[in-house]
């Protein structure tokens, strides 16, 4: 059986970590993002989504669709799923980047580096679309990518000279 979701890359201010939420009753970091509801497109998804799950207002001009992609579900056992995921330009208004708000299902949120992400543990798992598929296409982008400062000119953001 395969779960079809749209997930959010929000990349930190320095550049280094990316936003993960992990979901009550679960072991699993992802992407913050969840299933469309019938007649949504995948950005109509991960806007709701987002609202729902962190309070954010996203606005479809922010959002960049990396791609599409299937791996192993993270919490639903013998489910893949196929996940479009999107970066958002910059951070989006209203996240506190210090403590990021979490409402719903979500249990926790937090920040994780995104090029050396650590190793699964029985306690934290990380989510195999995201390790497996988001993370290195990250990492081919940015050495692939000139980089332009995002429009709140944080420094840092996307920089070349990260990869």
């Amino acid at each position: 059986m395969n779960i079809v979701v749209s997930a959010l890359v929000v990349v930190h201010p320095d550049g280094q970590r990316l936003l993960m939420v992990r979901k009550s009753g679960t072991t699993s970091f992802m992407l913050p993002g969840g299933k469309p509801e019938p007649g949504e497109s995948a950005v109509q998804a991960i806007v709701r989504e987002i609202a729902e799950e962190l309070g954010l207002a996203l606005d479809p001009v922010d959002l960049e669709e990396l791609g599409t992609w299937t791996a192993r579900a993270a919490n639903e056992a013998g489910f893949s799923v196929t996940g479009t995921v999107f970066l958002h330009d910059g951070i989006p208004d209203g996240l506190d980047v210090e403590e990021p708000q979490v409402l719903e299902e979500i249990e926790e949120a937090g920040w994780f580096p995104w090029d050396a992400l650590p190793a699964d543990t029985p306690a934290r798992q990380f989510a195999s679309l995201t390790r497996d598929h988001v993370i290195p296409h990250l990492r081919k982008r940015l050495r692939a990518r000139s980089v332009q400062a995002p429009r709140d000119s944080t420094p840092g953001y996307w920089a070349s000279d990260q990869a």
